[in-house]
C-alpha cells in the first residue's frame, strides 16, 4: 500500500537533502522522547531529526510530531519529503496515514488528501473527520457530507465538523437541522460548533432558534464562554436585537478583543454610529487593542455621521496600528472619505494601495458615483478589466449606481446586460433598483415601471419608491398615484411615499389630493421624517432642523441668514415659492424656504469657519430645489466651496455652479 501511494502521489526528493534537516550530527543530543517533542513545537525541525534520527527509524510513530509542524510552517515540499522517509521506513500503519491526511488537508492538498484516504484501508473515525474536515476547509460540502453519511460511527468530532461546515457556507437550516439531530442523538457540542449554530441562526436572522440555542448554552455552562458569547451576542445583534445582544456582553466576566468587535459592530449595523465611536473609546480605555476589525466598523460608523475630524483621526491610529494595507480597511477608508465629501482622499488612499482587490475597486467606482463623476467610474471599470480582475455583483452594484446618478443611461444599460451576458451574474433586486433610476431619472417611466412588473424577483417598497421619486422629478402625478398605491401596499407605514406623493399633488396645486393624502397619513398615524442637516466644527456637530431655534446661537444664525438672503436677492436670487408644498401664503412661504435646515448649517459654518475653508453638510433628505439654486449663490458671494451630502448623493457647490448639473 505504501508503495502504490509512494507512486501516485509521485514524493520523489529525499528528506535527507532538505535545507531543514541533516542526519550528519556531531553535536551530543538530547535522548528524552519529551526534549524531541519540545525541539518539534518549538520548529527546531533539524536539530529534532539529528538528535533523534535512529529513534525515529525505530520507532516512526515519531514522524507524527515533525508533520504537524508541517502543518505549523505551512511548508508542503517538506511535508513531501516526510512522507518519502515514511515510505521509506515501512511504516504506513493508521495512525500515521492519519496525520499525513491532517498535513494534505490543512495545506489545502484536497487530491492529494483524496488519495491518501482512499488508500488506507481501516479507515477509523478520526480518518473521516479529518477528511470532512478537509473538504469543508476547500469548499467542497458535498463531498464532506458523502463522507459522513457513510460514515458506519460518529463521534462529537464528526458532528462538530460537519455542522460548523455547513454554517460556515451558509448553509444555516441544514446546520440547524443537523444540530438538532445530534442534540437527540445525546452528542454534546463544543463551544466552536455551539459558536457556527448562532452564527447559522444570525444568518437566517431567526432570533426563536437562536433563543432556543442560548437556553442550551446556559443548560451546557457555555455562557461564560468567549467564543460562545460573542456569537450569541453577535445573533441577537444581527437579528436586530441589540439590547439583548449587550446583556450578553456585559456579562461576561471577561472580554477580549472579539468581544468588542462584536459590540461594536452591532452598534454600527443597527445604525448606532454615535455609540460605536463611544464603545471605540471605551475599548482602548481598558487597554485593549483595536485590530482591523474593529477599524472597519468604527470607520464605517464615521461615514454614516460624515464626521470628516474624527474619521482622520481614526485613519492615524490605523496607520500606527499598521493596518493600513489591510483590503477592508483600505475599502472602508474610501468609502468614509468620500462619505465626508472628500473624494480626492478616497483616490489618494485607493491609489497608495499595493494590491486593491474588488471591494476596493467597487468602493472607488461608489465614491465617484456619489459624487457624480460616472465618467471617472466607467474608466475606473475599464482599467480593473484590463489588470484581469473579474468584476462581481457588487462591482456593476457601484457601476450602475455612478450611470443612474450621471445620466448615463445607454452606457449603464449596456453593463446590466454585461453583467448577465459576459459575466453570467444573476441580477439581485438591488441591480433592478439602479436600473429602474437609471430609466426613471432620464424619464423612461413607463420602461422602468415594466422592468419591475416583469423581473424575476419579488419587488419590495424600495424599487416602488425609486419609482415614485422619478415621477416626482418628471411631474407625473397620474403615474405616481398607480405606484404610489404599489408602495402602500407592501409598506403601509412608509413615510416617504406619502410625502413624495403629496409633493407631487401640491407642484400640480392638487390642493384636494394633497388633504386626502394627508389625511391618510393621520387615519395610519404616519408621521413625515423631519429634515435634518448637519456639521462638524472642531470636531463638535451641530444639528439643524427647519426653523430650528434650539441652537445657543440661533438668534444670530438667523440675522447672518435674513442679511445673506438680501444679498442673494441683489444678485438675482428669487425664492421659489412653487416649491414649497403647503397652501400658505407668499410671507410664510419665503420664510419656510429661508430657513431649511441645509440653509441653517451654511450660514453658521459661514460665521464659524475661516474663510476660504470648504464646508461640508450632511443632510438625511433630498436637496430641495429652491436651495440647490441658493446655495449656488452663496458658494459665489462668499468664494466658498460649499459640499452638500443629501439621501442619494454629494452636491459640490463652487462659483455659482453645482457638480450634479443640475441632475439629481
Amino acid at each position: 500500500m505504501g508503495k502504490s501511494c509512494h507512486t501516485h502521489l509521485r514524493f520523489c526528493s529525499l528528506f535527507q537533502n532538505s535545507r531543514f534537516v541533516s542526519t550528519n550530527s556531531s553535536r551530543t543530543a538530547p535522548t528524552s522522547r519529551q526534549d524531541y517533542t519540545n525541539l518539534c513545537s518549538k520548529g527546531q525541525i533539524k536539530q529534532a531529526f539529528e538528535s533523534f534520527n535512529s529513534q525515529i527509524w525505530k520507532d516512526p510513530s515519531l514522524f507524527s510530531h515533525l508533520l504537524q509542524e508541517c502543518v505549523a510552517r505551512n511548508s508542503l515540499p517538506l511535508g513531501k519529503q516526510l512522507h518519502s522517509l515514511i515510505v521509506t521506513s515501512g511504516c504506513f500503519n493508521r495512525f500515521i496515514c492519519n496525520h499525513l491526511l491532517n498535513m494534505y488537508s490543512k495545506l489545502r492538498q484536497l487530491e492529494a488528501a483524496v488519495m491518501l484516504f482512499d488508500h488506507i484501508r481501516a479507515k477509523n473515525i478520526m480518518s473521516c473527520n479529518i477528511m470532512i474536515n478537509g473538504y469543508v476547509l476547500n469548499g467542497d460540502l458535498e463531498s464532506a457530507r458523502k463522507v459522513f453519511d457513510e460514515m458506519p460511527e460518529r463521534n462529537v468530532a464528526t458532528w462538530n465538523a460537519m455542522v460548523t461546515g455547513l454554517t460556515q457556507f451558509q448553509f444555516n437550516e441544514q446546520g440547524l437541522g443537523l444540530f438538532s439531530d445530534m442534540h437527540e442523538l445525546g452528542f454534546k457540542p463544543d463551544a466552536f460548533a455551539l459558536g457556527s449554530v448562532l452564527r447559522g441562526c444570525a444568518g437566517l436572522r431567526s432570533l426563536h432558534a437562536g433563543r432556543q440555542v442560548h437556553g442550551y448554552v446556559m443548560k451546557c455552562g457555555f455562557e461564560f464562554d468567549l467564543v460562545v458569547g460573542s456569537s450569541l451576542a453577535h445573533m441577537y445583534m444581527k437579528s436586530s436585537s441589540l439590547v439583548e445582544g449587550q446583556n450578553v456582553i456585559e456579562a461576561m466576566p471577561n472580554r477580549n478583543v472579539v468581544a468588542w468587535n462584536t459590540l461594536i459592530a452591532g452598534k454600527s449595523q443597527n445604525g448606532q454610529s454615535e455609540e460605536v465611536l463611544y464603545q471605540y473609546n471605551m475599548m482602548k480605555l481598558v487597554g485593549y487593542r483595536p485590530d482591523n476589525i474593529t477599524f472597519v466598523s468604527v470607520i464605517s460608523s464615521c461615514s454614516e455621521l460624515g464626521t470628516l475630524g474624527q474619521g482622520q483621526q481614526i485613519h492615524a491610529e490605523v496607520i500606527k496600528a499598521g493596518v493600513s494595507s489591510v483590503v477592508s480597511v483600505i475599502s472602508t477608508l474610501v468609502s468614509m472619505y468620500s462619505r465626508c465629501g472628500c473624494l480626492e482622499d478616497s483616490v489618494k488612499v485607493f491609489m497608495e494601495s499595493e494590491d486593491p482587490d474588488y471591494v476596493c475597486w467597487s468602493s472607488m467606482m461608489a465614491a465617484y458615483g456619489f459624487h457624480g463623476r460616472g465618467e471617472e467610474a466607467v474608466r475606473l471599470f475599464e482599467q480593473m478589466e484590463q489588470e484581469g480582475l473579474e468584476a462581481n455583483d457588487v462591482t456593476f452594484l457601484s457601476l450602475l449606481y455612478a450611470c443612474s446618478h450621471c445620466g448615463l443611461k445607454e452606457k449603464g444599460m449596456e453593463y446590466f446586460d454585461l453583467m448577465v451576458e459576459k459575466y453570467g451574474l444573476k441580477p439581485r433586486l438591488e441591480h433592478y433598483s439602479c436600473v429602474v433610476d437609471l430609466l426613471g431619472r432620464s424619464g423612461c417611466l413607463e420602461e422602468a415601471e415594466a422592468m419591475i412588473r416583469s423581473m424575476p424577483v419579488k419587488a419590495d417598497a424600495v424599487i416602488w419608491k425609486t419609482l415614485l421619486s422619478a415621477c416626482n422629478i418628471h411631474k407625473n402625478a397620474d403615474m405616481a398615484s398607480q405606484i404610489a398605491e404599489e408602495v402602500v401596499k407592501i409598506d403601509p407605514h412608509d413615510s416617504g411615499s406619502y410625502v413624495l406623493l403629496s409633493n407631487i399633488h401640491a407642484s400640480a396645486k392638487r390642493w384636494k389630493d394633497v388633504s386626502e393624502v394627508r389625511k391618510a397619513m393621520r387615519d395610519k398615524k404616519v408621521k413625515k421624517e423631519p429634515g435634518i442637516s448637519w456639521l462638524e466644527i472642531k470636531n463638535q456637530v451641530h444639528q439643524f432642523c427647519m426653523a430650528d431655534k434650539s441652537h445657543p446661537k440661533s438668534e444670530e444664525i438667523d440675522l447672518y441668514l435674513k442679511e445673506l438672503t438680501v444679498e442673494m436677492k441683489l444678485r438675482g436670487y428669487e425664492p421659489d415659492i412653487g416649491s414649497v408644498l403647503h397652501d400658505m401664503d407668499i410671507e410664510e412661504k419665503e420664510y419656510n424656504l429661508a430657513h431649511h435646515s441645509e440653509k441653517l448649517a451654511i450660514s453658521f459654518a459661514l460665521m464659524n469657519t475661516p474663510e476660504g475653508m470648504p464646508i461640508r453638510v450632511m443632510k438625511n433628505l433630498r436637496i430641495c430645489g429652491d436651495c440647490h439654486v441658493a446655495i449656488k449663490y452663496i458658494s459665489e458671494i462668499k468664494n466658498r466651496e460649499i459640499i452638500v451630502r443629501d439621501v442619494s448623493r454629494f452636491h459640490h457647490f463652487k462659483n455659482g455652479k453645482c457638480s450634479c448639473g443640475d441632475y439629481w
